[in-house]
């Protein structure tokens, strides 16, 4: 009974967490879409620096998730998607040496494996928190994003920092979706409550 009481106290926090976990996580990805299409498409230095930095944030977003949500050892998903987010930050800093179209490619082969990663971290918190459907959505739409980026890159068209962008756009539409989604579970569990 106290061993019931405990995990579902320890769910309860962790479901807070997610819910501003996933809220920060739109606001990054909204802002840094906003700033892609805008003054960021017309200036290279800072187009450079965004593009390093969106694979950075998500290392640490996915570090610091997974140090909350039991520690790094119990999620291995989220180990290995901040692993291979910090060899892309390096990846893209060596790829804009190169080429846009080195930038793109090496972006592809990111969004392909950290949406596998996000499919099979969702996967693993299905049976306990709400909002995974988002987020193993969001995990398959990036995997397949990955696949047309790729083709992409490999294209005549010139591409830019504006061909990342609805990559980042679909990411913050299934965070967003999740934290609303968490946010009105929570309110249909206290209703019933209040009510009593």
């Amino acid at each position: 009974m106290i061993s019931n009481t405990i995990d579902n106290r320890l769910a309860e926090a962790t479901a807070k967490w997610l819910k501003g976990y996933y809220f920060t996580r739109f606001a990054f990805s909204a802002i840094w879409v906003a700033v892609a299409f805008t003054v960021a498409k017309n200036a290279a230095p800072l187009a450079a620096v965004m593009l390093i930095a969106y694979p950075v944030w998500d290392a640490l977003a996915n570090f610091v998730d997974a140090q909350r949500s039991g520690g790094i050892a119990h999620n291995k998903s989220q180990l290995l998607n901040f692993i291979v987010s910090i060899i892309t930050a390096i990846a893209v800093g060596v790829a804009l040496d190169d080429s846009m179209n080195s930038v793109l490619f090496v972006f592809g082969v990111w969004a392909g494996f950290a949406g596998i990663f996000q499919l099979a971290t969702a996967v693993g918190r299905w049976k306990s928190y709400g909002a995974q459907w988002a987020m193993a959505l969001s995990g398959a739409q990036s995997a397949l994003a990955g696949i047309f980026m790729v083709k992409m890159a490999h294209g005549p068209a010139p591409v830019g920092i504006a061909n990342v962008a609805p990559y980042a756009a679909f990411g913050a539409f299934y965070f967003l979706v999740s934290a609303i989604w968490l946010t009105v579970s929570e309110a249909r569990k206290v209703t019933p409550r209040a009510a009593h």
